[in-house]
């Protein structure tokens, strides 16, 4: 390839991506809240809330699928004197692009607040007021719950392969994914126990610029902070990404009996996230490699489009803190 070909073809990665990033906006995302809040012991009434007439219809019937013995009649929800415990499933979900926000109050004032999708249509109840009961359950949802985030939480996806990619050699890599990890558990862990408040506007918009940043050291051709001390960078943006993943994190709520295993077990599952996110790349790079398909222009033009997708978040993020 030419240099002036190595330019057209990054500019035609860039403007993909921009276009990409700006398609995933395009389709209208319907909103809707269901509430359940306990007035007796066992006992709550359901109250839903949307702006669209025909989710309106669908949660007036059957807004959701309840564990037994739970009995749903109109607005009443009997659950009797084992209360509502187990895995409670939103079917009509599948294949709409709907947010549901579901929440349940019980009488002594705890709270489980949980967003539900098309993606995860299940939203299961540990057992009692405020969400204690078994061990088990706990460990394996939110082991998965933090897979799940750190797969589809793009932001924090481009920047651990931006790592990758800014890292080449393997022990220098281990070091910073590990200097990454401690950190974002440190703001992830002090956020959600309350020890730390931070509004989440700013933080989006600095994590979108931590990408920025990456990809620009990753096209720089020479020495610098990021090359020398890569561990220090990722640790220093992985306090911010904790910030961001404690969001949502409290976004789906946690048992309040077993918050400390719901915390670590969020924490290990995106912790496997990243791990399969760089072995993936570690891979791609190897069979590129032995294919002899491995071209800098095409690394180049990878790590253009990530920096391309990262500065569209930056602007977009960088005007809602401003409410622009």
């Amino acid at each position: 390839m030419t240099p002036r070909t190595t330019r057209r073809a990054a500019a035609l990665v860039v403007v993909l991506s921009l276009a990409g990033a700006g398609a995933a906006h395009a389709h209208p995302i319907d909103a809707a809240s269901l509430t359940l809040k306990e007035i007796e012991p066992g006992r709550f009434v359901a109250h839903v809330q949307t702006g669209a007439a025909t989710l309106e219809r669908k949660l007036s019937t059957t807004p959701a699928v309840f564990p037994p013995p739970c009995v749903l009649e109109g607005v009443n929800l009997t659950c009797g004197p084992s209360g509502l415990v187990g895995t409670i499933q939103f079917p009509w979900l599948e294949g709409t692009t709907t947010r549901l926000m579901f929440e349940i109050e019980w009488l002594d004032g705890a709270r489980l607040l949980r967003i539900v999708t098309a993606s995860t249509r299940t939203v299961t109840v540990y057992g009692g007021a405020g969400g204690g009961g078994a061990l088990r359950p706990v460990v394996v949802d939110y082991t998965r719950l933090g897979v799940e985030h750190i797969l589809t939480g793009f932001d924090h996806l481009l920047f651990v392969v931006g790592l990758t990619l800014l890292v080449r050699r393997r022990r220098p890599l281990l070091v910073t994914i590990t200097a990454f990890t401690v950190a974002h558990s440190l703001t992830l862990a002090a956020t959600v126990l309350g020890l730390v408040t931070v509004p989440p506007a700013p933080v989006e918009a600095t994590i979108a610029l931590s990408i920025v940043l990456v990809c620009a050291e990753c096209l720089r051709p020479g020495d610098s902070l990021a090359r020398r001390a890569p561990w220090l960078v990722a640790f220093a943006f992985g306090l911010l990404h904790g910030l961001g993943f404690a969001s949502a994190l409290i976004d789906i709520g946690l048992p309040e009996k077993h918050i400390p295993a719901a915390l670590l077990c969020f924490n290990l599952g995106v912790e496997l996230g990243q791990l399969a996110v760089i072995a993936a790349v570690l891979a791609l790079r190897a069979l590129a490699l032995r294919l002899r398909l491995a071209r800098p222009q095409l690394s180049r033009g990878v790590i253009y489009a990530m920096g391309a997708v990262a500065a569209f978040w930056s602007l977009d993020r960088v005007a809602a803190v401003f409410g622009l």
